[in-house]
């Protein structure tokens, strides 16, 4: 994680836990905290409320012991989805969603990044069709990754088509992992499920789909979830990469957007660079969470 995180609860958490002894004040500061940081009202109540069962339990009034209950706590709730990517199959197939302007492109042209400097092959398929600037711009991410690509022949060129002609190039040259980009918006909502459905079916008739990732914005918080929700009902998401973490989000996202969704984070972007993609690692988030 990078060291300057603006999302970081650590900060409205310093003064707190810089007291002699857990007060009145010290359960308001951190309601307020956990509220400001974007936890939402149900899962900071829960959090406040099993840390004061835990600090009466141990007849404690230590603030470093509130604080190492709170990231102890954090990482044991962030840990009960496995966030490990299922990339085993040759190829395996990731199909990428998510509305427009969440960072769909960038995002994979990190991922491809982050999966060539573990020397894996890595084949992306352009079957956001209906945007031409998409495709060029895919086609400049996969060049700075390392990545081949297949762009559609036409513009307007049927997505599934072009998602088939990917899977089958991979499978004719041996390449380890294949990134289908789709669209993120069409007329409908029920027209875009029903080209991502498409879009499935094409390729699972020559392999199993090994994940389907969903790019949310970390910076719009709750609006962007519900923005999303439609992939959530009718994409089969497996997992969920949170982008822009290094701006003006809020780090408790991190932790509602799992529970409310029951899909586990895989991948956090923290920057703009190419190489700011990471595996999400709960220890490790929480601990930069609240310092």
């Amino acid at each position: 994680m990078a060291e300057r995180t603006p999302w970081s609860l650590s900060g409205a958490l310093r003064g707190m836990f810089a007291k002699k002894t857990i007060d009145a004040d010290t359960w308001d500061d951190l309601e307020d905290a956990l509220i400001q940081a974007d936890f939402g009202p149900q899962i900071t109540e829960d959090i406040v409320a099993d840390l004061r069962a835990k600090v009466a339990r141990y007849h404690t009034t230590d603030p470093a012991d509130l604080h190492r209950m709170l990231r102890e706590g954090l990482e044991e709730r962030l840990s009960r989805l496995d966030s490990t990517l299922n990339l085993s199959a040759r190829p395996a197939v990731v199909l990428v969603v998510g509305v427009n302007g969440v960072g769909k492109t960038t995002t994979i042209g990190k991922f491809a990044k982050f999966l060539r400097v573990y020397d894996r092959s890595v084949l992306i398929g352009a079957a956001d069709t209906f945007r031409a600037a998409a495709v060029e711009q895919l086609a400049t991410w996969a060049e700075r990754a390392g990545a081949e690509i297949v762009k559609p022949q036409a513009q307007g060129q049927d997505p599934a088509s072009v998602a088939f002609q990917t899977v089958e190039r991979a499978i004719a040259t041996g390449t380890e992992i294949v990134i289908i980009d789709t669209a993120g918006r069409l007329q409908t909502k029920g027209g875009l499920m029903d080209e991502l459905t498409k879009i499935r079916r094409v390729i699972e008739k020559q392999t199993p789909i090994s994940e389907v990732l969903l790019v949310l914005d970390a910076t719009t918080g709750q609006n962007g979830l519900a923005q999303a929700e439609a992939f959530i009902e009718h994409a089969g998401v497996t997992g969920l990469v949170l982008t822009k973490l290094d701006g003006s989000a809020k780090g408790g996202f991190v932790l509602a957007v799992q529970e409310k969704t029951g899909i586990p984070i895989k991948l956090v972007g923290q920057g703009e660079g190419i190489n700011d993609l990471t595996g999400f690692t709960p220890h490790v988030f929480a601990q930069k969470l609240v310092g």
